[in-house]
């Protein structure tokens, strides 16, 4: 993972800090770069440290544990830039959670294909007290996926069932 990386260039030497007594002293100089060859990655990592939180440009290994930021298990198989378009929307699937909008965004961009949901609830507003509810009585979601490549019906069937409501009857269908 990180660590040292050889011929890495400290951008701050240690020996140009140190007086000119010392600097002109071999030993000393020897002796300084080996802590050059330590600090050097971790002065690296700390100037692009912002590069490093961001999904889309941090190193691949650096993805699994940002993804662990914001709550999610990214599957290894998956091709890195799927795993980079999870983790990068994670925030505003989280805001969509539990919406028809927001299981057909994360669907997606977990599929990186096309989403069709139809839900039999629905969404009304009334000032009588006495008015009819709106959807069925017997909430159920169908969702149909085309997916730009082949991918296992239970991953879809996991994220489905962990982003509807608990008490809603789902139906999947994958194709490609």
């Amino acid at each position: 993972m990180r660590g040292l990386v050889p011929g890495l260039a400290s951008p701050s030497p240690l020996l140009d800090m140190l007086p000119a007594v010392y600097q002109e002293d071999p030993f000393t100089e020897r002796f300084v770069a080996g802590f050059d060859d330590v600090l050097a990655p971790i002065l690296s990592t700390v100037d692009c440290l912002v590069n490093y939180v961001d999904p889309m440009l941090a190193p691949e290994d650096f993805l699994t544990w940002l993804s662990g930021w914001v709550g999610i298990d990214l599957d290894p198989e998956w091709p890195v830039e799927r795993r980079r378009a999870v983790v990068a929307s994670a925030v505003e699937m989280y805001r969509m959670r539990g919406t028809v909008a927001g299981l057909r965004a994360h669907l997606e961009v977990l599929t990186g294909g096309t989403v069709d949901i139809a839900d039999s609830g629905g969404v009304a507003w009334s000032t009588d007290p006495g008015a009819p509810l709106p959807g069925e009585s017997h909430p159920r979601l169908a969702v149909r996926v085309r997916a730009a490549a082949p991918i296992p019906q239970e991953v879809v069937e996991e994220a489905v069932a962990a982003g509807k409501p608990a008490h809603v009857v789902h139906r999947v269908e994958v194709t490609t």
